[in-house]
């Protein structure tokens, strides 16, 4: 079967072209993601192939051949033949380019611990959950996103067009605004002078945050602090994944420092990944107990201390990291439908604004004009 380049590299005995072409398609595709739906069909199809008794190889060779994504499937063929060059799983995902960090530090958790069907499962369940999750948002903000926007341009046109006309009526019949007249047209003097500037910093803003994962952990951060719901909600998110993973490496043998290594990869672009590096130094070279380590050097909860404490002093780590990973998850849940429905209301306010701003910047100057018309009358 032709997969293009990926494919030209079939013929190469040792491997070695198919390795030296990697960097090249890595560049290309960098941040170029599969769309979730795919990848969740993906994973699903993987991990059932794998707890089968399937080897990995042939699974990525089966789930490959006829897809109708062409990209996808040489994505996987280059997986396939990079694996049997000897690369281990996790880098052949990563050399691709097209999966993001906490996908290769799942996979690698996986294969690092014998368990690889089961983070293939674990990560067709995260992406479905955030696909669920992004659903109600766009859900309960693209409608009245737009809504807003049409509103927002209503007013734009509104003082830069219609209230400048009323003003020059009253000018012609030389009469003065006063009260609420006068503060009406200067909103419309500020509006005339601002309005460029504003849009222009708006699609700017816009921009900037779809391009820089910077300025949207920046946003996030400012957001989280001055908004509990959503701090808990994103914490709630991150120690879900985290604990779940370290759960699949920990409960397959390997050690714990290695587990909170390997498992801060799938929370590698938040700020909690730094602190759990340094408490998994901490607690291999120090000596210090691990709820300790986790206590002082990183912003995990509470409670994932007092559980880690009560697992060493059991010797339950394991049984405690699975119980936090699902209690961690049905609060993210709860916390998810308690977010949409708080969006719901703040966008709803928000476009009542806009409305009563529109119809009072543009109407409220008519109304209050007929009596100085009148009076220019007599």
């Amino acid at each position: 079967m032709s997969n293009g380049p990926a494919t030209s590299t079939i013929q190469s005995p040792s491997g070695r072209v198919a390795t030296v072409r990697a960097p090249a398609t890595h560049k290309k595709s960098k941040k170029n993601y599969f769309k979730k739906e795919e990848l969740i069909h993906m994973f699903r199809g993987l991990s059932s192939m794998l707890k089968a008794q399937i080897n990995t190889s042939d699974a990525l060779k089966y789930y490959s051949q006829g897809l109708p994504n062409k990209v996808l499937g040489a994505a996987l063929e280059k997986i396939r033949l990079d694996t049997e060059a000897g690369i281990s799983v996790h880098e052949a995902f990563r050399k691709t380019g097209r999966f993001d960090d906490m996908t290769i530090g799942l996979i690698q958790a996986g294969g690092d611990s014998g368990q690889l069907n089961r983070a293939f499962r674990e990560l067709a369940n995260r992406l479905k959950s955030e696909l669920h999750f992004r659903k109600e948002v766009r859900k309960a903000v693209l409608m009245p996103g737009i809504v807003i926007s049409v509103l927002i341009g209503a007013f734009i046109v509104s003082q830069i067009k219609i209230v400048p006309q009323v003003e020059g009526m009253l000018e012609q019949v030389k009469q003065k605004p006063d009260g609420m007249t006068a503060i009406a047209f200067k909103v419309s003097h500020a509006t005339q002078a601002l309005w460029p500037f504003v849009v222009i910093g708006l699609i700017g803003c816009g921009v900037a945050i779809w391009r820089s994962e910077i300025v949207r952990n920046a946003i996030t951060s400012l957001a989280m602090s001055k908004w509990r719901l959503l701090s808990m909600l994103v914490m709630s998110l991150r120690q879900m994944t985290f604990l779940s993973t370290m759960e699949l490496l920990y409960s397959n043998g390997i050690n714990l420092a290695k587990s909170i290594r390997v498992a801060a990869n799938s929370v590698k672009s938040t700020p909690l990944y730094p602190e759990l590096r340094q408490a998994a130094d901490q607690y291999e070279h120090s000596g210090v107990p691990l709820s300790l380590a986790f206590s002082k050097f990183t912003s995990v909860d509470e409670q994932v201390v007092h559980m880690l404490a009560i697992g060493e002093r059991s010797a339950s780590i394991d049984n405690q990291l699975k119980m936090l990973a699902d209690m961690y998850e049905e609060e993210a849940e709860n916390y998810m439908n308690d977010f949409t429905q708080v969006l719901n209301f703040v966008v709803l306010m928000a476009a009542v604004s806009l409305i009563a701003a529109v119809f009072i910047g543009t109407f409220l100057p008519i109304f209050l004009m007929g009596p100085k018309m009148m009076q220019s009358g007599i």
